[in-house]
């Protein structure tokens, strides 16, 4: 080929063909699939770069015969050839909102990062037990070996205040201790989708603000991304979408990611079931509420914390009334030792439940299903999850009967909203009252159960 028939230079050849099919594809299926791609023209090819599979194959089954046309078009190319992969910066040619990474693992960016980590919370001062064990071992092996494609992502779920955060962060603050240069960022999803929100507003205001391109590549520059309470993106499609590339781009990166949720991927409503199945394909583990030893324990740590000494009797007296969760039991206890010293007092059983009257009194008004379900559960030494699971097996079964039986009679919760609770229809409710209240006359372990139970459950 001649001088005088060489194709354009690579630029001007990628941003033609950009340039129509901007007129031909909406604009979101422009910035998702198509600004990521890097181009490079060599021997009559254009080549193009993929930050990662899921473009890849979007752009391969969806897009890659008009880019042949457009390319032959406008560069005179004879193939277009499509990969994973990124170019030297000096032979980039995409537009500034791709988010390809370098493959390095830990690295530095030239620009300061806010990781938003809070330095208490470590794996030392994490009180583990019974119910947490699993999640512990699970964030201690992400901090440990990040990136690692056994343990990625590593997703934390389970109630509020069960220490789901706590080991987040504490796995955050391990990685920078074992590598200082790491960037590591801790996020509530609402700020994840707050950010998101402030860079379409202003690409709006100003078209040429690239702050979308900005917002993209200030998480993809990250060593590892820590995002709380990710299910609050359910009912935001457009933070998913986005969400969804972020991660993408750092799982193929080898770049670390935890991810807490109150509940499991396939349980979240209106969770987009591409994001929910790369959220589930990793490390799941869940969080129960604590038993009454962890508790106890828990107490017992935080009163080493502030060099205090608390009598046994206390101890067990809160490890027994505050069940459900670590947040209220800490509540409890920083109540206790604020009055004790305020008034200048020994902090006896008598005293502990005098300061306390009312908490314990607005814990026994309020016997929610929650906590009927942890209570059964701990009774048949079940997980909480075992027991809402779709399992049918007979002891789960009658579990989770037991359960529904004690919401219909100890709480003013209708049939539909019980069985919202347990995932199930209110026809099923309605089943489990019948057989659990049939047992009771004719089996003598169900009546005894259910005796028990309701004693626990209202003293």
């Amino acid at each position: 080929m001649n001088m005088t028939s060489s194709p354009p230079a690579p630029p001007d050849t990628w941003v033609a063909c950009l340039e129509r099919l901007s007129s031909e594809l909406p604009e979101v299926v422009l910035k998702s699939w198509l600004n990521p791609l890097q181009a490079h023209v060599q021997g009559g090819v254009l080549h193009l770069f993929a930050p990662n599979t899921f473009v890849m194959e979007e752009v391969r089954e969806n897009h890659l015969d008009r880019i042949r046309e457009l390319a032959a078009h406008f560069g005179a190319l004879e193939d277009v050839e499509l990969k994973i992969g990124s170019l030297p910066p000096q032979t980039q040619t995409t537009a500034p909102s791709t988010t390809s990474l370098p493959n390095p693992a830990l690295k530095v960016a030239e620009e300061p990062l806010e990781s938003n980590l809070d330095n208490y919370f470590t794996f030392d001062n994490f009180v583990e037990g019974r119910s947490n064990s699993m999640a512990r071992a699970a964030a201690l092996l992400a901090a440990q070996n990040p990136g690692s494609r056994q343990n990625n992502p590593v997703l934390l779920f389970g109630g509020t205040g069960l220490g789901k955060t706590h080991l987040m962060v504490a796995a955050g603050n391990l990685i920078r201790q074992n590598n200082p240069k790491a960037r590591v960022l801790y996020l509530r999803a609402d700020d994840f989708f707050n950010r998101f929100f402030r860079a379409l507003q202003e690409d709006y205001t100003n078209k040429n603000s690239m702050a979308r391109d900005r917002f993209k590549r200030s998480f993809t520059k990250v060593d590892a991304l820590l995002i709380d309470d990710v299910h609050l993106l359910a009912e935001k499609p457009s933070t998913q979408e986005e969400f969804f590339h972020t991660f993408n781009t750092l799982f193929d990166n080898k770049r670390q990611i935890i991810l807490t949720s109150d509940r499991y991927p396939r349980e979240i409503d209106k969770l987009e079931p591409r994001l929910r199945s790369r959220m589930s394909n990793g490390l799941a583990v869940a969080i129960d509420p604590p038993d009454f030893e962890t508790r106890a324990q828990i107490i017992l740590a935080k009163a080493r914390e502030r060099n205090a000494t608390i009598p046994e009797e206390v101890v067990m007296m809160l490890a027994k009334r505050m069940q459900s969760n670590v947040r209220e039991l800490e509540g409890a206890f920083n109540t206790l030792m604020a009055h004790a010293n305020l008034m200048g007092k020994p902090i006896t059983i008598e005293f502990a439940n005098d300061t306390l009257r009312d908490l314990f009194r607005s814990q026994q008004a309020v016997i929610n299903i929650p906590n009927i379900q942890k209570v059964v559960s701990e009774h048949y030494n079940l997980q909480l999850r075992i027991m809402l699971s779709s399992s049918r097996k007979r002891t789960i079964a009658r579990a989770r009967q037991m359960a529904m039986a004690l919401a219909r009679e100890l709480t003013d919760r209708s049939l539909p909203e019980i069985g919202e609770a347990f995932g199930r229809d209110h026809s099923t409710v309605m089943n489990a009252i019948k057989v659990i209240s049939e047992l009771r006359e004719t089996d003598a372990a169900t009546h005894a159960d259910w005796e028990k139970l309701t004693r626990k459950l209202t003293e």
